[in-house]
């Protein structure tokens, strides 16, 4: 796992703004590590995205009219099986470290899957996922968070 940078945007909810975009970023060989896109309230979409060249991104964003911000993310690569990401969740959570949101990629590595979170205080979750294994977590006596 590590911290990356991730870009967001507001974009305009409309018929081809997210192929023009995914379509200039190709141009430029600017590679997706992720991406996702929700509906705003308001009307207007936010794009989220992790990509090969956060500089690059950001300025084919802006060359587009969209104003763009960067912050840090966890990228966690988790097994691409079912319960792998409620498992890193759990090791979170008993650490009171809350996921404000996440989405997830499928990954280059077979059976593997990029999950992308953005928690209260990424580089302490980074230090706990880092730091929690199987055999740390049965000498701590603890069990899961939905058994309890």
């Amino acid at each position: 796992m590590e911290l990356v940078n991730e870009v967001t945007a507001r974009l305009e909810n409309k018929p081809g703004r997210l192929a023009k975009i995914c379509s200039a970023l190709a141009q430029e060989k600017v590679d997706l590590q992720a991406i996702s896109v929700m509906e705003t309230s308001n009307g207007a979409s936010v794009l989220r995205l992790v990509a090969s060249d956060v500089e690059a991104a950001r300025r084919i964003l802006t060359g587009l009219g969209a104003e763009s911000t960067v912050a840090e993310v966890l990228a966690v690569q988790i097994e691409n099986r079912t319960g792998a990401l409620a498992g890193v969740l759990e090791k979170l959570a008993a650490e009171h470290i809350n996921i404000e949101y996440a989405y997830i990629s499928s990954s280059a590595n077979q059976g593997k899957a990029l999950a992308i979170l953005h928690a209260t205080n990424v580089k302490r979750a980074q230090q706990i996922l880092r730091d929690s294994t199987p055999a740390a977590e049965k000498a701590a006596g603890r069990r899961p968070l939905h058994s309890r």
